[in-house]
């Protein structure tokens, strides 16, 4: 079955690019920032991010986490509309992903592989925070609310309240419990590896970018009809970083990740929420994964599978908006 898609896919992407140069940037998915200066960049920890900001530079921050690894903000942007209540809303593709600068797979391998999302977090905080006095709030979704709580878990003091949309687990053998539910498993199987990194299609200068338009054709599995995760179909997004989303899989799966150790030591309650369709998920798991928080609001978004910030926006906004207002 893996065999007979890839041929089909192979087909496809010399159809569709037949006589074209495989080398040209952007032939096959968007540019990214450092391919194209009239996108949105910031300078972060060593490497160029796709950064987005709205409101007043004075206002209580707003970090918009996305998921993945290897996804990027295009789907929650919904969440601009708190600059119109008072917050400074920042958007930024992780590392390696979306329209940030694609990074070599080194930067993924080792031990500090997890640390590093979360210093280039650190560091994109410590950029717009303007003093010691401005709230900082955070709004993380899947893998993003995962960055989200172990963000937390490293500077508890930084953060005033969070907002963390069903994050697969808190640490390593959780979220692989999680995964082990949901169509996402099947994503991290020698199947995709066979299916998504061969070299011998087409090598050369655009290797990176060719990884990353058949990355996104994966998503058809995990978005079809009658899926565990709940979601009615495609969402928006930019660019799979495959090279992004594999490494950093491997790297969990080789030295794990715990972001719960100091948890307790975080007082502000976390707006913790779920979905109503996400067959893998469900009141039960939330409780479960939550629970090393102190202090806890238990939530479902009604309507909606797992990509509840797109899908699931108009019972979710109203919620995140009493929480965030509540504690500005």
């Amino acid at each position: 079955m893996y065999k007979f898609f890839f041929l089909v896919l192979s087909g496809l992407l010399f159809t569709s690019c037949e006589l074209q140069d495989f080398a040209k940037p952007g032939l096959l998915v968007p540019l990214t920032v450092d391919q194209d200066a009239n996108l949105p960049s910031l300078a972060i920890n060593g490497t160029l991010l796709h950064v987005e900001s709205y409101g007043n530079p004075t206002d209580p921050l707003l970090i918009v986490i996305h998921g993945g690894p290897g996804g990027d903000y295009r789907s929650m942007l919904n969440a601009k509309i708190f600059a119109e209540q008072g917050f400074r809303v920042v958007f930024y593709d992780q590392r390696g992903s979306g329209l940030s600068k694609r990074e070599d797979k080194s930067q993924y391998q080792g031990e500090g592989t997890t640390r590093l999302f979360l210093d280039d977090l650190d560091a994109l905080i410590r950029h717009f925070r303007l003093n010691n006095t401005q709230k900082v709030f955070l709004m993380g979704h899947s893998w993003g609310a995962m960055l989200a709580a172990g963000y937390i878990n490293q500077h508890p003091g930084m953060v005033s309240g969070a907002i963390l949309a069903e994050p697969g687990g808190l640490t390593w053998p959780q979220t692989k419990e999680y995964l082990s539910r949901s169509n996402k498993i099947r994503f991290f199987s020698e199947a995709l590896n066979n299916s998504v990194f061969p070299e011998q299609i087409i090598a050369g200068r655009s290797e990176h970018e060719v990884l990353d338009y058949k990355a996104s054709f994966f998503s058809n599995y995990e978005n079809a009809p009658g899926n565990v995760i709940g979601n009615p179909g495609e969402y928006p997004s930019w660019r799979s970083g495959a090279v992004a989303f594999k490494y950093t899989i491997e790297h969990a799966d080789k030295y794990s990740f715990d972001f719960t150790w100091n948890l307790s030591s975080f007082q502000p309650e976390v707006l913790f929420m779920y979905s109503e369709n996400n067959k893998a998920y469900g009141p039960a798991w939330a409780e479960t994964v939550s629970a090393p928080f102190t202090s806890v609001k238990l939530q479902m978004v009604a309507n909606c599978g797992h990509e509840m910030v797109h899908f699931g926006w108009k019972d979710m906004y109203p919620k995140v908006s009493a929480y965030l207002n509540q504690k500005k």
